[in-house]
C-alpha cells in the first residue's frame, strides 16, 4: 500500500503537462505569425505598414 501514498512522481507529471501546454502556444503562435507574415489571413502585413507609415507622418 506504499505505493498508492507516494507522490514524488507527481510533480514531474505536473511540469511535463506545463511545458507541454506552453509548446503548444508557442507553436499556435508562430503558426499564426507565420501565416500573417505570409499574406494569407485576412490581415495583409502590406496594409498594416501602409497604415502605419500614413499615421505616423508628422505634417
Amino acid at each position: 500500500m506504499d505505493f498508492f501514498k507516494d507522490e514524488g512522481g507527481q510533480g514531474a507529471a505536473e511540469y511535463i503537462l506545463l511545458f507541454g501546454g506552453v509548446i503548444v502556444i508557442a507553436i499556435a503562435a508562430l503558426y499564426i505569425y507565420y501565416t500573417y507574415m505570409q499574406g494569407t489571413l485576412a490581415m495583409q502585413v502590406s496594409g498594416d505598414i501602409s497604415t502605419v507609415r500614413t499615421s505616423a507622418k508628422i505634417g
